[in-house]
């Protein structure tokens, strides 16, 4: 099976935008911003999302992205 991969650190390199300022623009606290960052998270929220894409001026698909041949990590 596959797995959904966050892309969120790409995005805030190639906007140039920090986690701090991304963190007070979105109402999401430094800490899961980070986690989404690095992709620790198991699940967003849509009101997440959005306000992330509003920010960064961009579309669902440029943050997650599905790798059909990578492997789920197991718990």
């Amino acid at each position: 099976m596959g797995k959904i991969i966050l892309r969120l650190d790409r995005v805030m390199a190639d906007r140039k935008t920090s986690l701090k300022d991304l963190s007070e623009k979105v109402g999401v606290s430094n800490v899961n911003l980070s986690k989404m960052k690095t992709g620790k998270i198991s699940a967003i929220r849509f009101s997440t999302l959005e306000a992330i894409c509003e920010a960064l001026h961009c579309q669902p698909g440029d943050i997650l992205e599905y790798d059909p041949d990578a492997e789920e990590d197991s718990p």
